[in-house]
């Protein structure tokens, strides 16, 4: 791999799969008494997150304390970028004391790229605006890897805020990478330009999307990132473009539903859906720490055969 995982786009279709497999073996590890390998001793991983994060933060977290790494939390609000302080200066500031990876969450598309640039630490893009969120592209994977054995010529819809997804983003670039073929639907008003150009086919309506597919991915609503109306209320989604148990039906009998979370129930997922048989959110979040683990794993130079010793 090479020093930095910034984007989906890094990483060649054998070092997708590289991550996956190396991920069977972490899982492993979290299932045992001691859920603790010394793989990562004495290595230092800074967390620093602009935005906030429940699941990518804490899967983090939990990963490197597996892999027995130290690691540091900024809490970005009781720091001196309250101050005015810039991301730039922070960055130099935490690599003047030698930590070995950062982890950056930031609200603008390319920060990472940025620390990429002036850091000789290794960063992890942990969601950059409305760029990529690789790591949550990789735990997909993962997750239907397993219940499906491979990715390739799967029909995968993905469905809801297109425009403002950076998980979209990510995973359209590893799945189409791995030979699925991804669907998507949403309001005409949340499509981003050049959608035509990712190799993905698009349906203004779910019932088309959804039809036959083997994965149907729900992606949230992002208010925050909303400047304006771009549809009339969420009830009105919810009655075009929500996941319903009857939608569900269209797709194969053994089809698998997920969510990169938080949420929004009753706006794009019914609860009777996101609890449902075919859900497996929950096993998204649990891959995460396997996941991460592969990825930090891998990125300080790991070799799969050493990760469970």
């Amino acid at each position: 791999m090479k020093k930095d995982l910034l984007s989906i786009n890094d990483l060649s279709r054998d070092e997708i799969y590289r991550v996956l497999d190396t991920a069977v073996a972490m899982r492993e590890i979290g299932e045992r008494p001691i859920k603790k390998v010394p793989t990562l001793r004495g290595k230092t991983v800074v967390n620093l997150f602009y935005e906030p994060s429940t699941r990518t933060r804490t899967s983090f977290e939990i990963a490197e304390k597996r892999l027995s790494a130290d690691t540091l939390n900024i809490a970005v609000q009781a720091s001196s970028v309250q101050k005015g302080e810039t991301l730039a200066d922070t960055a130099m500031n935490i690599e003047a004391m030698a930590p070995d990876m950062i982890v950056l969450r930031h609200q603008s598309s390319g920060a990472c790229h940025l620390l990429s640039r002036i850091c000789r630490s290794r960063i992890i893009n942990a969601g950059d605006g409305m760029h990529e969120h690789p790591t949550q592209a990789l735990l997909d994977a993962f997750t239907i890897r397993q219940h499906k054995q491979q990715i390739e010529g799967l029909k995968v819809a993905i469905v809801g805020d297109l425009l403002h997804s950076r998980v979209l983003r990510s995973n359209v670039l590893l799945l189409t990478k791995l030979g699925a073929e991804v669907w998507m639907s949403g309001p005409q008003t949340l499509v981003p330009r050049g959608l035509d150009q990712l190799g993905v086919r698009f349906s203004p309506t779910v019932d088309e999307a959804v039809e036959g597919a083997d994965v149907v991915m729900m992606l949230r609503i992002q208010q925050e990132r909303m400047q304006g109306a771009y549809f009339p209320s969420l009830r009105e989604y919810y009655n075009v473009f929500g996941m319903t148990v009857e939608r569900m039906r269209r797709a194969k009998p053994d089809v698998i539903v997920m969510h990169p979370g938080p949420m929004n129930r009753g706006v794009e997922i019914a609860s009777d859906v996101a609890d449902g048989p075919y859900s497996v959110i929950l096993e998204q979040v649990a891959n995460g720490v396997a996941v991460r683990m592969a990825v930090l794993y891998l990125l300080a130079g790991g070799v799969e055969d050493e990760a469970v010793a």
